[in-house]
């Protein structure tokens, strides 16, 4: 990335919105002339007149590549690493194995506020380094540096997070839930409808498990 009083200034926030957000049938670009987020939603037939505007102005727009969801990942793991709380760590961990890792994980945050706010902040850096190194991979100009600057790496170094290993090679998450049904396979009969009861109860009081399915990023 090049500076320049000539050049656009972008719009930082729609731009951190952009890199942030890796639906597949979203796609958005940056405007070289204005410094505008211009974005495109696959399904919205609206969105025509801007698909022609990109086609016809080659070398106007150039299209910024959001953060995958194995990187926005890999920021959960650096942040569950850097919770000084065991029981919390544990639970975070628990969280992010599996499918629906990503709303799980802001479910349990929901219960430590401090902690969540930490990691907005956290993510908010993580965001801006990615982003900084894509704009320096890129040969375009802009008026105006990153209103950021250049934030530092946090301590916890980007490497997959250790988790436990069951003794059958099983993950957490499956270890669990292996000794919760050999758990109910020791109960008698007259105790199942409370555990059933029971069960649901914490069915219900989950968003997680209420909304269900799996969420794009954040």
């Amino acid at each position: 990335m090049r500076v320049s009083p000539h050049g656009p200034k972008p719009d930082w926030t729609a731009m951190e919105t952009a890199f942030e957000h890796n639906a597949p049938e979203t796609h958005s670009y940056l405007d070289l002339k204005t410094g505008q987020v211009v974005t495109i939603v696959d399904s919205r037939p609206e969105d025509d007149e801007k698909r022609q505007l990109i086609r016809k102005t080659e070398g106007r727009f150039v299209h910024l590549d959001p953060a995958s969801s194995r990187e926005q990942y890999r920021w959960m793991e650096r942040f569950v690493q850097s919770v000084a709380d065991d029981a919390l760590r544990e639970r975070l961990i628990l969280a992010i194995d599996g499918k629906g890792a990503f709303r799980r994980f802001k479910d349990v945050l929901l219960s430590y506020p401090v902690e969540r706010d930490r990691w907005f902040t956290y993510r908010a850096n993580l965001l801006h380094i990615y982003i900084n190194g894509w704009l320096d991979a890129q040969d375009i100009l802009l008026g105006e540096a990153t209103p950021w600057g250049d934030p530092d790496q946090p301590p916890e170094p980007d490497i997959p997070l250790e988790k436990p290993i069951g003794q059958r090679g099983e993950g957490p998450t499956e270890t669990l839930r292996r000794q919760a049904r050999e758990l109910v396979d020791t109960l008698p009969a007259l105790e199942l409808p409370a555990l059933i009861a029971y069960i649901r109860f914490l069915c219900d009081r989950s968003p997680s498990v209420a909304e269900g399915g799996e969420r794009t990023v954040e």
